[in-house]
């Protein structure tokens, strides 16, 4: 089997169970995948006032690494304009509150940590 279609299948499973758990959270899920010329951001949701863009990683041990560290400066950057071009693009205005969290699986373990990383 391809290693790369088995990752997104992976990931797409990992995906599913951050949304199963956000929802339980009472976030309202508005994209999955949502994807421009930029990049993607795995999950956008409204929590109570908050556009959250939210990415999920997943890591099976931690032989490299924990999940969290995974989402780099790059990383950081690329979500920061994938988000700014959601907000134009849905004409959301530029002065609404935003959180960019990370729901990371190490293993079986998972951990959302909100507002991991500075906004726009």
């Amino acid at each position: 089997m391809n290693k790369k279609y088995n990752n997104r299948q992976v990931g797409t499973s990992y995906e599913k169970l951050a949304i199963k758990y956000l929802e339980n959270m009472d976030y309202k899920i508005l994209a999955r995948n949502f994807r421009c010329y930029i990049g993607e951001i795995d999950i956008i949701a409204l929590n109570k006032d908050y556009l959250t863009f939210i990415e999920v990683k997943y890591r099976k041990n931690r032989s490299s690494g924990y999940a969290i560290d995974s989402v780099t400066k790059t990383k950081q950057r690329t979500i920061f304009k994938v988000a700014r071009f959601f907000m134009i693009k849905n004409k959301i205005p530029e002065n609404t509150p935003c959180s960019f969290d990370i729901i990371a699986f190490d293993g079986n373990k998972i951990s959302h940590t909100k507002n991991a990383f500075g906004g726009m």
